[in-house]
């Protein structure tokens, strides 16, 4: 065999391993491509924090705002009435199946917001 046949025999194989290093080695563009998508999931679960967050924000300037946003929440999520005020709880026909109706005992009073 002559020089030139060795060297491109030799060369050959070299172009051969860093190709085969490049599809699945380390850095290879199979693992360029998962961090790619990696990176765009996180960018959006970014984004959905941040628009949570400004909604968070915006609520809790509101309540140290406002007594009536206050009052608002006690009635929707904690289920708070004023004094003096009677609650009245509608059950719709399809639901009656699901929930087990007790009556409350005399003297149990609801609580209140003043």
């Amino acid at each position: 065999m002559k020089v030139t046949q060795i060297l491109l025999a030799l060369l050959s194989l070299l172009a051969l391993l860093l190709f085969i290093r490049l599809w699945t080695g380390v850095g290879s563009f199979p693992g360029i491509w998962e961090l790619e998508d990696q990176i765009a999931q996180q960018k959006n679960s970014n984004e959905e924090q941040l628009q949570l967050n400004t909604q968070l924000q915006s609520d809790v300037t509101e309540l140290g705002e406002n007594d009536e946003a206050i009052e608002s929440h006690a009635r929707s999520e904690l289920g708070m009435i004023k004094k003096n005020e009677t609650f009245y709880q509608v059950i719709m026909q399809e639901d009656k199946q699901e929930l087990l109706i007790v009556a409350p005992e005399p003297g149990e009073g609801g609580k209140t917001v003043e």
